[in-house]
């Protein structure tokens, strides 16, 4: 049975913790980075699930949550706001990068789901 129920930013966040999938890849000029110091290019991740967020009332609440797994087998997640709220110093770099990492469908995974 599938659940039609929108899902808040921060219950994603709050399960990704709780399944200690929650370490942060940051975009750098190496390309992205985790809290072990490492530095990842596209061909060491893939993406196995994209949440997509969007604010009712304001426009910055809109959001997108990618959750990666690196070949090392560190699972975390990227957060990127659409368009003109994004923050990242380089938006073009992390645009190209993001859509340099494959995907792929995790969807009969319990591991994955949130």
């Amino acid at each position: 049975m599938q659940n039609n129920e929108m899902t808040t930013l921060s219950t994603v966040m709050e399960k990704l913790r709780c399944d200690k999938m929650d370490n942060e890849f940051r975009w750098g000029p190496d390309g992205f980075h985790a809290n072990k110091g490492k530095n990842y290019a596209p061909e060491d991740l893939k993406i196995i699930k994209t949440y997509r967020f969007e604010g009712d009332s304001d426009p910055s609440e809109s959001s997108i949550l990618y959750l990666i797994e690196a070949n090392d087998g560190l699972v975390g997640y990227s957060l990127d706001a659409y368009g003109l709220y994004s923050n990242h110093e380089d938006e073009e770099g992390y645009d190209n990068f993001i859509r340099l990492i494959p995907q792929t469908n995790h969807e009969g995974q319990l591991l994955f789901e949130v």
